[in-house]
Parts: C-alpha cells; sequence; structure tokens
C-alpha cells in the first residue's frame, strides 16, 4: 500500500511529502510520520524533539537554522491553517547556493517538508491562524541557533503580498552575505 507521494526538489535533499489521506463523510485520518517510510526516502534523521507554533495572518518567522555543535534538521507540517514554507540553501560550495524554494502546506493536503540541516527555514502564515509542527533532529541549542533576513533583497524570497507581522529578533537579522564566510555547513556533494 502507497504511504506518501514524495517530490524532488530543486534544492538537493530537500524533499516535499504528501501523506496518502484516507477519507469519508467522517473526515479523513493520515499518518504524520513513518520512519521506515521516510527511510525508503532517505531521511533517516533521529528525530528527537517536537515544536508547535500557532500564528496570526502575515506573521512570518524565520530564515531560522541551528549550526554549531548540533546541527538541526526539520520535517514541517501545517496542522491548522495555510502557510507559505520557505527554504534557502545555505551550505557553502553548493551549486544552489543562497537559492530558495517555497511550498504551501495547509491542513487539507497534509503536505510536509523535509529541511535537512544546512539550509535555512522560514514560514508565512496565508491563513487566519496556522498552527505549524515541527519534527527536529536535533535538541534547542540556543548557542546554536542563528538568523538571516527574511527580506534579503540578494535571496530575492516571494512572500505573498500580506502585511507582514515579524518578530524584532529576526527583523534585525544579518543578510546571508554577512554570514557567509562563517556558516557551519558545507557542500559535501
Amino acid at each position: 500500500m502507497r504511504r506518501v507521494n514524495a517530490f524532488d526538489t530543486t534544492l538537493p535533499g530537500v524533499v516535499v511529502i504528501e501523506p496518502v489521506l484516507h477519507g469519508d463523510s467522517r473526515g479523513f485520518f493520515l499518518e504524520t510520520y513513518r520512519a521506515n517510510v521516510l527511510a525508503e526516502l532517505g531521511i533517516t534523521d533521529p528525530f528527537v524533539q517536537d515544536n508547535q507554533s500557532r500564528s496570526g495572518r502575515g506573521v512570518i518567522r524565520g530564515m531560522h537554522f541551528q549550526g554549531g555543535a548540533h546541527p538541526q534538521a526539520k520535517l514541517v507540517r501545517c496542522a491548522r491553517g495555510a502557510i507559505l514554507d520557505v527554504v534557502v540553501d545555505i551550505r557553502r560550495g553548493s551549486p544552489t547556493f543562497a537559492q530558495w524554494e517555497a511550498w504551501e502546506l495547509d491542513d487539507v493536503s497534509g503536505r510536509q517538508v523535509y529541511c535537512p540541516a544546512g539550509f535555512a527555514h522560514g514560514f508565512q502564515v496565508l491563513s487566519e491562524v496556522a498552527d505549524v509542527v515541527y519534527r527536529c533532529s536535533a535538541y534547542y541549542s540556543p548557542d546554536d541557533e542563528a538568523s538571516i533576513a527574511f527580506d534579503d533583497p540578494e535571496l530575492g524570497i516571494a512572500w505573498h503580498d500580506i502585511p507582514p507581522v515579524v518578530s524584532d529578533r529576526d527583523r534585525a537579522a544579518p543578510r546571508l552575505a554577512a554570514l557567509a564566510d562563517t556558516l557551519p555547513f558545507t557542500w559535501e556533494g
């Protein structure tokens, strides 16, 4: 029995996963995590922490990453509402360095994005409210967390035309060019 559809992306290592929904007049059921199915897709991270955020329309969270001694991969889904989910390649030497890709995730399709270590991640809320759930491969480490500017003109991320609501921390994040030489990730293609 097919459990998921997986789609390649333009960013090597990033995977978009669509679970098979089983629905009827009562609603639907889907598997949001199954280690053996992810392993078939090459995703073998030992996920150790689940996080959830709730945000209102227009909120942009990102572009965040965790490097240093505790690099973090994420498996992201939108459990309520709809978001634009964005991933940026920040692996030094990568042929897709500083390139981004985005997908709409919502509570209808169940689509998920696997964001490996070496990528910055962020999202914008498209619905009135959104709950975003992400499974992480390393515990949160404040000493290893970092971010790049969500509005870095050199990245040119095409956020939806919704007035942005952004934290002071995210608004003050440096541009990628200011961090490029110190990024802890390198391309190992």
